[in-house]
């Protein structure tokens, strides 16, 4: 019983912050995800008061933006060790817990459809007015960068599918090669973004601040990149406790639900292009 008692207490002191287990055997109580959250608020609030500089001062937005990103890592990096990978190969598996995972990651994956629906309804709310016209500086929308991007994240979700099918044929192989892929055709895609903001914010002209369009426009495209990073965090956890030597044809609950939340944000891309960009000047 004590030597019980004594591994309970080491494996809490690896991964704090945590108290205790409730239920026992799926996972303790942990401050992670409050640590999680507040990187998270703090992203939001450091893009606003980049956009207030003129009242906050330039450097406000930009500090709190990067302290608030490296907090939100950190917050990941401690709630998903502690949820999931420390002692992977030990920990018991029910149907019970995966299924409660799955759907934790749906209920979480509706919360954030709420919120693209929400700024989208703004947007539709607007564009249904009388008088609805582009501002003048807007720059060719569909044009050759944003096709290779978008084509760039599509085919990211099948080299996703390749390796999730790969893992599950235990082709450990090519679940590696898939997820290598994926990973980086994700930041190629956030490069792609990023190219494409500076030349619509400094050759161009098109700001945030003219008008709905544009106010929609870089919140829409601006969400879905911070979306991006998340789902790239999440994919190169997969893949370096794939490294490691994790997950098998048997165990890949987090293979799965961070494949459901990739291939999310794929989605809600390809509507944002619909939308934003092919039916902008119909």
């Amino acid at each position: 019983m004590s030597t019980e008692t004594e591994d309970a207490h080491d494996d809490h002191h690896h991964h704090l912050p945590a108290v205790e287990d409730w239920p026992h055997g799926f996972g303790e109580a942990s401050w992670w995800p409050f640590v999680t959250a507040i990187g998270g608020s703090g992203i939001y609030t450091g893009v606003a008061l980049w956009i207030l500089a003129d009242i906050v001062g330039p450097l406000t937005g930009p500090a709190v933006l990067v302290a608030s990103v490296g907090l939100f890592l950190v917050g990941i990096y401690g709630w998903l060790y502690h949820a999931f990978i420390v002692n992977f190969w030990t920990r018991e598996t029910s149907a019970h817990g995966h299924d409660s995972l799955r759907w934790g990651m749906i209920a979480f994956l509706g919360s954030e459809l709420a919120t693209f629906g929400a700024i989208f309804a703004y947007y539709f709310y607007f564009r249904a007015g009388a008088g609805w016209t582009l501002p003048a500086t807007t720059p060719d929308l569909v044009n050759s960068l944003i096709l290779a991007n978008t084509a760039v994240l599509v085919a990211s979700s099948f080299t996703l599918h390749w390796a999730h099918v790969a893992l599950r044929n235990d082709d450990r192989t090519n679940f590696l090669r898939g997820m290598g892929l994926t990973l980086l055709l994700g930041v190629v895609f956030l490069g792609g973004q990023a190219l494409e903001y500076f030349e619509f914010i400094a050759v161009e002209g098109f700001t945030v601040t003219q008008g709905v369009y544009a106010s929609a426009f870089f919140g829409l495209t601006g969400l879905h990149g911070l979306h991006v990073m998340l789902g790239i965090v999440f994919l190169g956890v997969v893949f370096l406790r794939g490294l490691l030597g994790q997950y098998s044809a048997e165990k890949h609950l987090s293979v799965s639900t961070a494949s459901m939340y990739w291939h999310f944000v794929d989605v809600v891309w390809v509507f944002l292009v619909v939308v934003l960009y092919v039916g902008a000047g119909q």
